[in-house]
């Protein structure tokens, strides 16, 4: 679209503008801007405190600038007079490096420069709560065997056919909705597309859902584990590799093993070589790892991988191929903008090094991974996956060490807070020992 935002808000009545951007813990961040005031924000930024923002900086630093996106721009279906960018953050005339959305910019550069326009389709799992968040609000919810509940989809109908109008007059491509696994949890689709823009749109996507959500008295979480005992919130991404003029999809080969290229495969290999130090960028936090390490829950199945292991058209393993693309398993929807990063930045060390990964296992993980003992084991903690994280330097330089340094200082800081909480599980095993 044509960057004179106010024109374009002026033609469809659009009175603000949400300059929006994601900070290093996914939470989205943003300035309202009058309508009026949108010509000055393009050009130079709208003023944020950065330390305040949540990054790593002190507070004497100067002002962090959120310059917006023009081709981000939506109309808020649901506040038509409110309409939404996407904004990449600098300092001092620099990009900040810690900025999320600055990161995957820069890493679809890098997997342009070898040629590849990295496209992806995301899967979003949620739950709808309570308004205080405490428990699943339809009481009526409590099947066994949840997943595809026709009754149960059609309570929530209201709230999940107004976002898939919405999706629709966006020309998102919505195809499909569903009711997962677990009571209460949900799942809704739309076609695939670049990897920056699929990362908007999912960062847009959670503002809507949770938005439209609320005006119906509802509260959606897309935490990973919100329930002990029932299945997690996951966010299968699926990924494939296209010619820079979007119209070759290279990571297909009818002709080879699971219908995947040469090319497809040394990307495969870096996204398993690298899987431990991704986990902590992709399950970002403490509550994640209830979801990759779960015992089987009220349903009868996790979901989610537990060990690096790669398969066809099996849902129980790492990464599973469906043909000519990849889907990973195990990321949650925590931070869209590092999720994307992370998986470009591991599958372009396996382009470039012409990695190859270990041959596909055709059996049920969740039955028989017990008798796979080579392969390698996710992270069973945050504090584990941190650890993998520092140790992989290619993955660390890749993503950045500035932004690294930071990631890391604020996610210590946030498992150190973890461990020093008492529950009263402790209270209840250890009172008396």
């Amino acid at each position: 679209m044509s960057n004179d935002l106010a024109k374009w808000a002026k033609d469809r009545g659009v009175k603000y503008f949400l300059v929006s951007f994601t900070d290093l813990v996914g939470f989205q961040r943003a300035k309202l801007v009058p309508a009026q005031s949108i010509g000055d924000v393009t050009k130079n930024g709208a003023g944020f405190a950065g330390f305040a923002a949540g990054f790593i900086v002190p507070p004497s630093t100067p002002d962090m600038l959120g310059t917006p996106d023009a081709d981000t721009v939506i109309q808020l279906p649901w506040k038509p007079e409110v309409a939404w960018l996407a904004s990449n953050c600098s300092i001092d005339g620099k990009s900040l490096e810690q900025a999320p959305r600055n990161i995957l910019v820069r890493l679809v550069e890098e997997a342009a420069k070898d040629g590849l326009r990295i496209k992806t389709g995301v899967e979003p799992e949620f739950f709808f709560l309570s308004p205080d968040g405490h428990k699943i609000a339809d009481p009526l919810d409590v099947s066994k065997k949840p997943c595809y509940d026709q009754q149960a989809i059609m309570r929530r109908y209201d709230v999940i056919a107004e976002v898939c109008d919405y999706m629709l007059d966006l020309g998102w491509g919505p195809y499909q909705s569903d009711h997962e696994d677990a009571n209460g949890q949900f799942e809704m689709n739309w076609k695939f597309d670049d990897a920056l823009k699929t990362a908007d749109k999912l960062a847009f996507f959670k503002f809507m859902m949770r938005s439209v959500a609320e005006k119906h008295g509802l509260r959606v979480t897309f935490m990973a584990k919100p329930f002990i005992d029932l299945t997690g919130s996951g966010l299968h991404a699926h990924v494939s590799g296209w010619s820079l003029d979007g119209k070759t999809n290279t990571f297909a080969d009818e002709s080879r093993e699971l219908g995947l290229s040469q090319q497809g495969r040394n990307f495969l290999a870096g996204v398993m070589k690298h899987a431990p130090g991704s986990t902590a960028i992709q399950n970002p936090t403490v509550n994640s790892y209830k979801r990759l390490n779960a015992p089987t829950t009220a349903s009868g199945a996790t979901w989610a991988p537990s060990k690096v292991t790669w398969s066809g058209d099996n849902r129980t393993h790492y990464v599973r191929v469906p043909g000519g693309r990849m889907e990973l398993r195990s990321p949650d929807s925590s931070n869209p903008y590092l999720l994307h990063a992370v998986i470009i930045a591991a599958g372009l060390d396996g382009v470039r090094n012409k990695l190859e990964p270990a041959d596909p296992l055709y059996i049920n993980m969740a039955v028989e991974g017990h008798t796979v003992k080579d392969a390698t084991r996710l992270p069973l903690n945050l504090l584990d996956a941190l650890r993998a994280y520092e140790a992989d330097s290619t993955l660390r330089g890749m993503l950045g060490e500035d932004f690294s340094e930071a990631y890391l200082a604020l996610k210590h800081k946030e498992w150190h807070s973890y461990v020093s909480h008492m529950s009263s599980w402790e209270i209840d095993n250890y009172v008396d020992v």
